[in-house]
Parts: structure tokens; sequence; C-alpha cells
């Protein structure tokens, strides 16, 4: 058994052995040659470059997006009323509905089963506001206290306003992280007084930053997250409602936060048929569930990330046919060379073997050189464009197996046809 597992390690180590001399000749022909490998090359450093760059914008993109839909929480239904425009569309729609209001809350808590908690939302856009703001006015959202725990709101300094707070309509409010640097850029906020329109508020919190998007996501309104003061509901209806917006919606928005094992989708369908019998089909909510949001966004990742490589894998195969072309010009510079190799015995495919190497290697420095860019082009792009980036062990992995692949598959034909060579020619060969 000792004697048949040495002879094995044995066979191994000629095997790799016979190897090496290739390599080496490869090697010392890729070195003395530079410019004609740099140029070689050229192709394969662009396209692996372009591959981790292309798939890096998608994955810090994609986890932007995938952070966000988590953040609204996997096991929340959010309830949306949509805002018109026009004055036209508004009394139309009145016409059969009186919008979202506490009544549709209190008919979906008796009738929906699950529910472990949840919060009517009230939101304001002030149009004064002291200290002045340094940046975009903060939007004030009017909450229950069981907002904080549905929305995972994570308070750095002082504290949440509490039940007793919001039942007695109390002047407090929480900052978000934004509001917080755009009305006190260089203070301690707790303790300090805001005025919103005509009433003045007491901080009494500062929560911790959270993700945001520019763009509207699945009925998900456009909003800086962070740039946010939250005050009690009864606070926020009862000091700042506007007497005059009786064609406003009561309240604008309902959180829903579903025990574990409560199907999120069914759940949703059934506070969409409560909803819709109560405002008579007049489309003026939505019913956003955070779950289907994330299962459908990494389906939609899984489609972009397949779309980007085949497009970044052209710049891999133009660099494969580059390969090919000065694999084939390089045949007939050595023409003698491999005449005079077969003439002292060296196979067939010993010469496939010899120009196999010299394309894969090739396709491995290309490759490595293009991983390297790749970064450079991801943190370039990420400086300059704003967007967030992320090169993914993945990506790098895909682009390197690609660029390498692409060496062996088109350094093929030429390693043939030079194995083909008739020997005698190959010597008399000028």
């Amino acid at each position: 058994m000792i004697g048949e597992r040495h002879a094995e390690e044995a066979l191994r180590h000629r095997a790799w052995a016979q190897y090496l001399p290739d390599f080496r000749l490869g090697l010392q022909n890729l070195i003395l040659h530079k410019l004609r490998s740099l140029l070689t090359m050229l192709g394969m450093i662009f396209g692996v470059a372009a591959v981790v760059a292309m798939l890096s914008i998608g994955a810090g993109a994609q986890q932007q997006v995938m952070a966000f839909i988590e953040q609204l929480g996997v096991r929340n239904l959010i309830v949306e009323a949509k805002e018109s425009v026009a004055w036209e569309d508004v009394q139309k729609i009145r016409k059969m509905s009186a919008g979202l209001s506490f009544q549709d809350h209190r008919v979906i808590r008796a009738n929906v089963a699950g529910i472990v908690s949840s919060t009517a939302r009230k939101r304001f856009t002030p149009s004064r506001m002291i200290p002045r703001p340094q940046r975009d006015v903060p939007v004030v959202y009017g909450v229950d206290p069981a907002y904080q725990n549905i929305s995972a709101l994570r308070v750095v300094t002082g504290r949440f306003f509490d039940a007793d707070e919001n039942a007695r309509a109390a002047a407090v409010c929480v900052l978000g992280e934004a509001a917080k640097a755009g009305l006190f850029p260089q203070e301690d906020p707790l303790g300090k007084a805001v005025k919103v329109n005509d009433q003045w508020f007491r901080v009494i919190g500062v929560v911790a930053p959270q993700v945001s998007l520019q763009s509207e996501v699945a009925g998900v309104p456009a909003q800086d997250r962070n740039n946010l003061i939250y005050v009690p509901l009864y606070a926020a209806i009862f000091r700042l409602e506007d007497t005059r917006s009786e064609m406003k919606d009561e309240i604008d928005g309902i959180y829903l936060q579903l025990e574990p094992e409560t199907d999120s989708i069914q759940t949703a369908e059934v506070v969409r048929g409560l909803l819709n019998a109560s405002h008579r089909n007049a489309g003026d909510f939505s019913v956003i569930v955070p779950a289907e949001l994330l299962a459908e966004q990494k389906r939609t990742q899984r489609i972009f990330d397949m779309v980007m490589v085949a497009i970044a894998s052209i710049s891999l195969l133009v660099g494969g046919i580059g390969i090919m072309n000065i694999m084939l010009a390089s045949i007939l510079e050595r023409t003698r060379e491999i005449g005079v190799r077969r003439a002292v015995g060296a196979r067939q495919r010993d010469i496939v073997r010899q120009f196999l190497i010299e394309a894969i290697l090739i396709s491995f420095v290309g490759g490595m050189v293009g991983i390297a860019f790749g970064f450079g082009m991801s943190g370039l792009i990420a400086k300059l464009a704003g967007w967030t980036t992320i090169v993914t062990p993945a990506s790098v992995a895909l682009a390197f197996l690609v660029s390498v692949s692409v060496g062996l598959v088109f350094g093929i034909y030429p390693a043939t046809k030079a194995a083909r060579l008739d020997p005698v020619e190959a010597i008399r060969y000028e």
C-alpha cells in the first residue's frame, strides 16, 4: 500500500514537472516581447476592469435599495395615502372617499389578525421654522410612540416620547440626524426649543442615521428620512393641523407590525379589501409590503447582474480575439523555433501545451491588472459621481475566471495550428 502511494505521488510529481519548462519558456517569451505582451493584454485588462466596475455599481445601488427596504421592516405593512396635485382630481376622489382616516386604522386593527402594534401618521411640511434650517426644511412626522419600534428607530441621544405625552399632545419632538445637523449644527439640541409654524416644541431626543433614497421605491415617496422631526401624533393634529385643509386626508399613513409567523402578503390583501370597501375603490391609497419588495428586489438584482456580466463580457470577448490574433502572428515569427523543437523530439501536444500556457499567462496577468484597475475605476466613480459602489468577491472571481477561460479558449486554435506545422518546412522557414 505504501509503495503504491509513493508511486502515485511520483507520477503526479512528474506530471507537474513536465509543465515547468513550458511555463518558464512562456514567461521568458512574454518578458522578451514586453510591448507586444502589453498590447495583447489591453483588451483583457479593460474587459476585466469593466466587469468589476459595472458589477460594483450595480451591487452598490442594489445594496442601498435592499437596506432601505429592510429598514422599512420585513414584518411590517405600510398604508400610504396617495396625494393628488390637481384640485379637480381631489374633488373627484372626495366624492367617493373621505380619504385615509383613524376609522380605517381602527377597522384594520379590529378585523385583521396577527397585528402586534400599529400607528397612524400625520405628515406636515412647515412653512416657517426657528432656528432657521441651514439645509432643507425638515418634514414633521406625527406618530404614536409605537413608531419607534415599528421603524426600528435607534435613539442616540435623549429619548423618544411616550404614550402619556402623546395622549396629552405634549409639545415635544425628536430630531432626525440631518434635522439636528441643520437646526443645531454646533450645539447639543436636548432641551432646546424648535418653533414649527406657530408652535414651540422642546427637543427630547435625536435618532441615528437612516438609509434614504433619492427616488420613489414601489409607492414609498422619495424623502430624506434623516431630515425628519418626530412629534406625538395628537400634538401634530391639535397643534399643527391646518383648519383650512378639509380636502386633505385625516391621516396620511398607517404602519402595521405583524407577528413573525403571519403571512404579510395575504394580510396585505385583507387590508386592501377592507380599505377598498370603505373607500369605494377610489384608489386613493397604496399598501406597501416590504417583504414582497425585498424578494422582488433580489430577483431584479440577479437579472441586473446577468445583464451587466453579458455586456461587460463583450469586452472580454474582444480581448480574447486580440489574444488569438497576436498568438497567430507570434507563430509566424517563431516558426523556425517550433520546427527546431519538433526536430529534437517535441510532440504535437508539447507544442500545444507551450502556446496554451502562454495564452493563459497573458490572460492571468491581464486579469490581475484588470482587477486592480477595476478597483480604481470603482473608487473613482464613487468619488466623482457620489454613487455607492461595492466590489464584491463574487464579481472579482467571476471576472478573473472568465478572463482565464477566454485566454484558454482563444489560445486553442493558435496552439493547434502551431502543433500541426511540418517540422522540416518549419526549420527551413525564413
